[in-house]
Parts: C-alpha cells; sequence; structure tokens
C-alpha cells in the first residue's frame, strides 16, 4: 500500500501507526487511539501523537529551565551532583527501557517522563514546601506541571502545549495517590521512584552527608550493593512482574526493601540538616520575593502579568516563581534587596 503512493504523498505516521497496532502490547497505549486533545490540530505527516507531545515538552523554554534547578541538594558545586533536568533524563531512559521490554509505548512514556517535573520550583522539594506554605491555594508540583503544559507554556499558537490526554495525565498523576490511566504513565511513576532513590543516594554519598556502609545492609543485599546494581535488579523485577499485565508493579519482597531505602533516604538525607543547611535561606528569599511581588505587580514581565485578570494576582505570582531557576530567583533577590555597586 505505501509503495504504490509515492514518496510525496506517504505518511510516515500512518506506517508508524500501522507498527504500533502489529508490534505492541495489547495492554499499550496506541497513539491512533488517543483520547485527543482539549483544542483539535491537524494531524502531523511524520509523527504521531505522542511523539508529538514529547518534541514540544523537549523544545518548551520551562524544560530547559529544569537544568538550573536543584535535585535534592541546594546550589551543588560539584558538576557530577543531579539537577531537575539530569533525573528528568535518568527517569525517562529507565521508563524507556522498561516500556521496551513490556511492549508498551515508548514515544509516551518518554514523553510523561520529560513533562513529570516540568512545573517544579526553584530549590526543589523545599521550594515546593514553601510555596505550598504561604501561596493561598497551596502547591503541588504534579498539578503544577500539568498546569505549565495547559496554561503557561507560550507557543506560536498561543498559551499551552495542547498536549494529547494521556500525557497530561501521566504528568498529574505521577505522584500521589490516583494512578495513571495508562501502563505508560505507571511506568513513569515506578521509574520516578527508581531513579530518585539510587542517585539520591549516589549524591549524598558524594556529599559526605551519607557514607556507604550507613545504608541498610539488608537492602543491598536484596537490591545491590552498587548503584548500577540496584537499578539493574529493579528494572528487571518491575519487567518480570508486570509482564503482559494490567498494572505495573514490583514483587512484594523487592518493593519492601525499596520503600525501606527510601523511608531510609527521607530521614537521613531529606531531613538531614547537613543537607539542607541552606533550606532557611531558600525559604528567606522565596517568601521575600512572593511578597515583594503581590505589592509591586508591574515588576513583573509583561507577558506575565497580563494574564493576571483571567488567573488572578496571587496565581500568576506563584506562577513566577516557581518557574524561576535557582540562580535566577538569587539575582533577582539580590537586584531588588541588595545595593548595586556605583562604577
Amino acid at each position: 500500500m505505501y509503495e504504490k503512493r509515492g514518496i510525496e504523498k506517504m505518511i510516515f505516521r500512518e506506517i508508524t501507526e500501522s507498527m504500533e497496532e502489529k508490534n505492541l502490547s495489547y495492554f499499550a497505549a496506541k497513539s491512533i487511539q488517543t483520547k485527543g486533545r482539549k483544542t483539535s490540530e491537524e494531524k502531523c505527516m511524520i509523527r504521531t501523537e505522542y511523539q508529538r507531545d514529547r518534541d514540544r515538552i523537549l523544545h518548551s523554554k520551562a524544560f530547559r529551565r529544569l537544568k538550573h534547578k536543584t535535585q535534592v541538594f541546594l546550589s551543588p558545586e560539584g558538576d557530577h551532583y543531579r539537577t531537575r533536568l539530569t533525573h528528568t533524563l535518568e527517569v525517562s531512559q529507565i521508563g524507556r527501557t522498561i516500556a521496551r521490554a513490556l511492549k508498551l509505548n515508548e514515544d509516551l512514556t518518554e514523553a510523561i517522563a520529560l513533562g513529570h517535573d516540568i512545573g517544579h520550583t526553584p530549590f526543589g522539594h523545599s521550594g515546593e514546601k514553601i510555596l505550598n506554605k504561604i501561596h493561598k491555594n497551596g502547591f503541588k508540583h504534579n498539578e503544577h506541571s500539568l498546569r505549565v503544559v495547559d496554561y503557561l507554556e507560550k507557543r506560536k499558537l498561543g498559551y499551552g502545549l495542547n498536549l494529547t490526554y494521556e500525557v497530561r495525565d501521566g504528568i498529574l498523576n505521577h505522584t500521589g495517590e490516583k494512578e495513571p490511566i495508562t501502563l505508560e504513565g505507571q511506568v513513569v511513576r515506578i521509574s520516578d521512584r527508581i531513579a530518585y532513590i539510587n542517585h539520591d543516594i549516589d549524591d549524598a554519598i558524594r556529599a559526605n552527608v551519607l557514607q556507604f556502609n550507613d545504608l541498610p545492609k539488608d537492602c543491598l543485599k536484596v537490591l545491590g550493593k552498587t548503584h548500577s546494581e540496584r537499578i539493574n535488579k529493579m528494572i528487571i523485577d518491575v519487567i518480570k512482574n508486570s509482564y503482559n499485565r494490567k498494572k505495573i508493579r514490583m514483587s512484594e519482597e523487592k518493593w519492601v526493601y525499596t520503600d525501606k531505602l527510601r523511608k531510609f533516604m527521607f530521614n537521613n538525607v531529606y531531613l538531614n540538616k547537613k543537607a539542607k543547611k541552606e533550606e532557611d535561606k531558600a525559604k528567606y528569599i522565596l517568601e521575600q520575593l512572593y511578597n515583594y511581588f503581590l505589592k509591586n505587580q508591574y515588576n513583573i514581565p509583561d507577558e506575565i502579568i497580563k494574564r493576571r485578570e483571567l488567573f488572578g494576582l496571587e496565581e500568576i505570582v506563584k506562577d513566577y516563581i516557581a518557574g524561576m531557576s535557582d540562580r535566577y530567583v538569587i539575582n533577582k533577590y539580590l537586584e531588588i534587596y541588595v545595593p548595586s555597586v556605583w562604577e
């Protein structure tokens, strides 16, 4: 059929859609079966709907800002500490590995993974906690990630990336009580946990917040002693226990020790005073900027302030601060509150 059309009239997207129908699992989300977008668009000749979503996220400004947003350690000096961007890329790679083995839709998995933290605050979870406290409507990074792709990211056609329902659902539900509706979304949800537990251990040891011997011995025995061994065992376990099933899961044994390791990290790293020694400064900076822009709204960039009548002042101030990178928020604070040197 395709050979007869000629290259000029060939719709490459249809070839990919046909391959998905032929090669993917019965439980996979096929791009041709998407529930669609909020606003209908003409389909791309080359890319499937999920491939377009992946590309829109990848080329967005919000995605690029992740390279200067904290993962765990605030303002790390070393080149090898994770940032929110490198975390995102690790989640994406783990997710694609699992999706490929399970014959799920890799493009959908990648799109969700690349967008899952796109709305994260400066200063990582510390920033999220601070905004949740001072903003009247609270703040959750997964909800704000959806807000970024739905309303805040600007394109030629206006605001919002107009993503498919399945990608939006996966971004919103990568954390929290509600499970994603697709197995691909569930893959990202568990890949996120596999990634952050293991790379945060790596960073904590690098920062001398942890020593290797501090790690729970029973967890190391079951999950592995090295970074790569733990990730490999977790991925293989997910694949073995999810193949040809309607839910993505680990075995009970691996899940118990993975969760124990996660709780260990919360008690010894995420809430550790040494790891969080700059958190009070971050809290102070964000609070000062939040209150400043509420009182000085015309110092907010025009493209943001013009959405005030649509969303309200407090909401756009929150949007503005949440979108800042670590270094931008620090520089903005210095610009406002620290006197400039006369030259």
